[in-house]
């Protein structure tokens, strides 16, 4: 079985509305109209540049919902993760999810730049920003084995604010 990207994820919400809303201000999402007639609860939602036929999908269970003990006391998905294509990009991302208050944290896995968020649920996520395969070197194949801190600037004026992360890696050269 050859798998070629991860197509859409499915998540369960307390409330559909708010993380709808969530999703579309603060990452650019969009609302599909695939929702079965007479299903509430429910909404699709595709990422800004996809081309899936939708990355989210979004299943209301109620607001007397408990958050999610995976990790801490149940087994389950820890988070997934979205590729953008430009530092640039990341920078925004990251004002968005800071303004937001879903801005859990970043960090430096040198191969990798990262931002991790998390939605109205506490559900985690990352954004994520890939060196393309032409500009790996050394220092960022040896920074894989550790977590360090990201500095945006600092990667801005290494690899360009505009340079198309993944080439090679996860996006064809």
């Amino acid at each position: 079985m050859g798998i070629h990207r991860l197509n859409h994820a499915v998540l369960y919400v307390s409330d559909v509305e708010r993380s709808v809303a969530f999703y579309r201000d603060v990452l650019g999402f969009r609302a599909i109209p695939m929702t079965p007639d007479g299903f509430r609860g429910a909404a699709f939602l595709q990422a800004p540049g996809s081309t899936n036929d939708h990355d989210l999908g979004l299943f209301e269970i109620g607001r007397a919902a408990g958050r999610s003990t995976a990790g801490r006391a149940t087994v389950g998905l820890y988070h997934l993760a979205w590729e953008v294509d430009t530092l640039d990009e990341l920078a925004v991302t990251a004002q968005r999810l800071a303004a937001a208050g879903a801005l859990a944290g970043s960090s430096d896995h040198g191969t990798t730049k990262s931002l991790y968020g998390k939605d109205p649920d506490g559900l985690e996520f990352e954004i994520v920003w890939l060196v393309p395969a032409d500009l790996l070197d050394d220092a960022a194949l040896t920074a894989r084995k550790r977590i360090g801190r990201l500095d945006l600037d600092r990667e801005r004026q290494r690899y360009g604010g505009q340079t198309r992360g993944g080439v090679g890696i996860s996006v064809p050269a």
